[in-house]
């Protein structure tokens, strides 16, 4: 659309840019000083892979000697060879002059104009020639198209491929497309602005506090030079006092006064470098790993100076259609730029349509030109189709822009239904994976009215979900059961929703008929009286929020999708205590504030991030419950008989472990262009330990025996070992009784990590202060599950403890103490604090579409 109908600007001066004339091009090029050399060439091939002989043939028959091959100027009568398949840029050599005042150096340069415009197409490039470096030229582009004749800024042929930052055609040059680099953070160097310098306020390594070490006598110099006082908090700092700390005295002397070790004053100056400008040259400098990896952790991504994170030349960003350019609409939400195409098109929207997305309603003519019309009609038809397909599904809050890699596992697969809905294709089978995965009950209804659409076309859709309202909307259901892990795999009932509601041994049908049910609480907690209070909250689209969370309860944030849930909860309030209690490195999200930390003793994100990324991971090892085994099998007879410690039982280490396969049980084969493949090793038959340490057994079962266990059958066998017990115990409570002991962590789903997770925290001690953060815990989860997880949490919260739940699912909703919804909308349409309480106060709130919700789920 932009490369159709979009208007350049000049990226100097802001004005339109013109197609140039050779008149234009000359005063340009007769202005510059005289005696500057110049080469006239024309640009033949651009960015192109391939061996190009016909080209240097074309050349030759032109009359012309010298072509200029990937910057360098070769004798097109010469055999030049290229590799065909990398890329190549070829400009023919047109003349070679300097620059003259004269009449007859005018019509020269005319001449060769024309003669450069004509062969390349309406495009020349004038090159500077530095005499002084061989080889060295600043090349000029000049267009017969798109020219500024006020600052001489020319732009090459607009293209779909320049509006990409992923060509070098359209990327900025200083960031190659990122949008961002990775520099010093003033932040990360000083994390507590509340220490002194003098108490280690500056954390970045090389910053030793001894005070006789090199950094803390000059720091020491440079304070006292510019009237600086160490033992004041560094939040009491003038900007300009600040400004000489991180970034050194430019330059100015510093005198440096001190006592060698034989107690004699020594006097020198020198200048400051500052922490930051030491820090990024010895980033730059060292051929240290770690060294690099330590400096790094004092970075962050901070926007390109160049394209102000936008990614694309200056020159793209010029071009506008209606005062806006590719980033500003990319920028906008979808449902934003579906009103702005719908402008540019002059369509009016439906009151009812109109009225659900803020507007009035009232439509106008279109703002483009006849031609403009005409040549984007089909575009802007087939851009309308596809925003139409993402609100469809629920994501009209989405910006454009947003990374692939920010988005959840639910957005990701709507994205990929859209595109499927687009193709409209008949007789298709679909298989979907829990599409309600993020969703509000709200924006769940748009995506079933998708689905059933999807099916009317004529393709079947085979949805694996736990949501009740895909499940009652489906034409048949297949439950499978009756439990999970090896208590289950057995087809359940197989039939309408009926049929599932009159099967007796069906624990989905009773929780649909009535029978099962998540109740309400009888009363809600009163908490402790104390608040954790977000104030000024402006991350993503949080407009300038104080939300105050009340301690020893349990707190539900709620709002529809892209409501800045996540943005309030995970990027401000967790990172910030992060720093506090973990003193971690991550950046939290803008904000003012975070007050009332001094009732909390730590703060714990249970995500459903793996508990490991190797098989050695499992359970076992990580609710430490495979130490207590370790131990419990050195302690045996045989063990002490043949001197064998707990180290014995380590798969991880040399000793009691198979070599041949390093404890692993299975061998890897690498398949080099096809996936890896894991086989069962021949030695240890995949029992991982050696024949030796496998002759150890307690109860008739040895190491390898037991890590096979599921975790019922471990709580029976360790009946009389009670570490052991309660830490089994935790798993099975949490739901996770069917899984077994040393089942490598990949194969974990993300619900059952985020379960062991819990499970660790269960056993441990309760000191009755810890926040604990959870992001959609029921993702995966049947209703039964959910039932069990909600008494989890609720035991954390007896403890003493805080929980905080971001979801949408309104058994968890209804069985918190307290909830902070968030909205109204999505995007920068949300991000206000609609309404806080007791979730039958909620529910009374008119205008939140949780409340609307809740007040049914009550009932």
């Amino acid at each position: 659309l932009f490369a159709r109908i979009g208007l350049p600007h000049c990226p100097i001066c802001g004005r339109v840019i013109q197609s140039q004339t050779v008149e234009q091009i000359v005063d340009t090029v007769q202005s510059w000083p005289d005696g500057t050399r110049i080469m006239i060439l024309a640009p033949l091939i651009k960015a192109r892979k391939g061996h190009h002989q016909k080209v240097f043939e074309d050349i030759r028959k032109a009359g012309f000697v010298r072509a200029r091959v990937n910057g360098e100027i070769r004798d097109v009568n010469e055999n030049i060879e290229l590799d065909r398949y990398k890329i190549h840029t070829i400009d023919a050599v047109v003349d070679r002059l300097a620059v003259q005042k004269s009449e007859d150096a005018q019509q020269r340069l005319a001449d060769s104009l024309e003669t450069a415009l004509k062969l390349g197409d309406g495009v020349a490039i004038v090159s500077q020639v530095d005499g002084s470096t061989p080889g060295a030229m600043k090349d000029h582009l000049f267009s017969e198209q798109y020219a500024c004749a006020y600052d001489g800024f020319s732009i090459g042929e607009i293209e779909p491929r320049s509006f990409s930052f992923n060509t070098p055609h359209g990327a900025c040059p200083a960031c190659q497309g990122l949008g961002v680099k990775l520099e010093i953070d003033p932040d990360l160097v000083i994390p507590n602005k509340d220490l002194s310098l003098a108490n280690g306020a500056i954390k970045s390594n090389g910053a030793p506090k001894n005070e006789d070490s090199y950094f803390q006598r000059l720091l020491g110099a440079v304070a006292k030079h510019y009237k600086i006082d160490l033992t004041a908090p560094v939040k009491t700092f003038t900007p300009e006092q600040l400004d000489i700390i991180l970034y050194g005295s430019k330059g100015q002397i510093v005198p440096i006064e001190y006592k060698n070790r034989f107690g004699m004053k020594r006097y020198w100056e020198t200048t400051y470098e500052g922490v930051i400008p030491n820090l990024q040259r010895r980033h730059d400098e060292t051929t240290s790993d770690y060294m690099r990896w330590e400096i790094e952790s004092y970075m962050s991504s901070r926007p390109c100076p160049e394209c102000k994170g936008s990614r694309l030349k200056p020159a793209i960003l010029g071009v506008t259609i209606q005062d806006k350019n590719i980033v500003a609409v990319t920028g906008m939400s979808v449902g934003e730029a579906m009103r702005w195409v719908d402008t540019l098109q002059g369509k009016k929207r439906s009151q009812s349509t109109a009225k659900s997305n803020g507007e009035n309603g009232n439509g106008s003519a279109s703002p483009l030109s006849a031609r403009e019309q005409k040549i984007s009609y089909q575009i802007l038809k087939e851009i309308a189709s596809r925003l139409g397909f993402l609100v469809d599904v629920g994501l009209d809050y989405l910006t454009l822009d947003r990374s692939a890699g920010s988005l959840s596992g639910g957005e990701a697969q709507r994205i990929r239904l859209a595109t499927q809905i687009g193709s409209q294709l008949m007789g298709v089978l679909y298989i979907l994976d829990e599409p309600s995965i993020g969703l509000h009950q709200r924006d769940n209804t748009k995506l079933l009215r998708t689905l059933t659409r999807m099916r009317d076309l004529g393709n079947t859709l085979l949805v694996v979900e736990h949501d009740e309202e895909t499940m009652r909307t489906a034409d048949w259901i297949v439950d499978l059961g009756p439990g999970a892990g090896e208590h289950g795999g057995q087809v359940i009932a197989n039939g309408p929703l009926e049929t599932i509601l009159k099967t007796p041994n069906s624990i989905t049908g009773k929780y649909l008929n009535g029978k099962l049910q998540v109740k309400v609480p009888p009363e809600r907690r009163e908490g402790n009286g104390f608040f954790v209070e977000i104030l000024g909250a402006t991350e993503n689209n949080l407009k300038d929020i104080d939300v105050k969370v009340p301690l020893g309860m349990f707190v539900c944030i709620t709002g529809v999708s892209g409501s800045g849930k996540s943005s309030l909860i995970v990027e401000v309030l967790y990172k910030r205590l992060a720093q506090i209690f973990w003193k971690s490195r991550e950046k939290p999200g803008a904000h003012r504030d975070i007050a009332g930390t001094d009732h909390l003793d730590k703060v714990i994100d249970i995500n459903q991030s793996p508990i490991g990324r190797t098989p050695r991971s499992n359970p076992a090892t990580y609710t430490n419950a495979f130490n207590d085994m370790r131990e419990l099998f050195a302690q045996l007879p045989e063990s002490k008989l043949r001197g064998y410690k707990a180290g014995r039982y380590s798969f991880n280490v040399k000793g009691g472990r198979c070599e041949a396969c390093q404890g692993d049980g299975t061998i890897k084969i690498e398949m080099n262009f096809l996936p890896d493949i894991y086989v069962p090793c021949e030695v240890c038959k995949g029992k991982r330990y050696n024949r030796e340490t496998l002759q150890v057994h307690y109860k008739g079962k040895s190491i390898a025996d037991v890590l096979d266990m599921t975790v019922a059958e471990g709580i029976d066998f360790f009946d009389a070992i009670p570490a052991l017990k309660r830490k089994l115990g935790t798993l099975h409570d949490v739901g996770l009784g069917y899984i077994k002991l040393g089942q490598p962590a990949p194969t974990l789903s993300g619900g059952e990590a985020q379960r062991v997770k819990l499970a660790k925290e269960l056993s441990k001690r309760s000191t009755g202060q810890t926040l604990y953060i959870l992001d959609e815990p029921t993702t995966g989860l049947h209703f039964d599950d959910v039932n069990r997880l909600l008494g989890v949490l609720q035991r954390l919260v007896d403890a003493g403890n805080t929980v905080i739940v971001i979801e949408h699912n309104l058994d968890v909703i209804k069985s918190s103490d307290w909830i902070i919804d968030l909205g109204p909308e999505g995007g920068d349409r949300g991000g206000l604090l609609l309404a806080e309480g007791t979730p039958e106060q909620v529910a009374r709130v008119k205008n939140s579409y949780t409340g609307q919700f809740l007040k049914k789920a009550l009932k």
